[in-house]
């Protein structure tokens, strides 16, 4: 099993910056993919960014430029820093893990992944 739990978000000025993070505890294995989706109030949740077993990225183009996804596997902690910040970032932001998945992108569904956070809410003002 795994949990994973986000932290991170806050109530921020449009134009600033945050960096999210999804620790990740329990079963752990050398490569797999994890992501980073957002739910904003009245639309569907939507992932942003993903990171494969191989380290590499994808990001959603309607924030590409702002976004970017890392992780540290020591600490097995993914992380999500937006910058700069615009209202419309202004979102629930959950984490997800699946061990059965080497290569992902920002098109897989969240009900695909097996193991999914509970959210941190962003709010950015203008």
């Amino acid at each position: 099993q795994v949990q994973l739990v986000e932290s991170g978000g806050g109530s921020v000025q449009a134009g600033g910056s945050l960096r999210l993070s999804c620790a990740a505890s329990g079963d752990s294995y050398p490569s797999y993919c994890m992501a980073w989706f957002r739910q904003a109030p009245g639309k569907e949740r939507e992932g942003v960014a993903t990171i494969e077993g191989d380290d590499s990225t994808t990001i959603a183009d309607s924030v590409k430029g702002r976004f970017t996804i890392s992780r540290d596997r020591a600490k097995n902690i993914l992380y999500l820093q937006i910058n700069p910040l615009k209202p419309e970032d202004t979102a629930m932001y959950y984490c997800a893990l699946d061990w059965a998945m080497y290569h992902c992108n920002v098109g897989i569904a969240w009900s695909d992944f097996r193991y999914q956070g509970r959210g941190t809410q962003v709010i950015v003002s203008s």
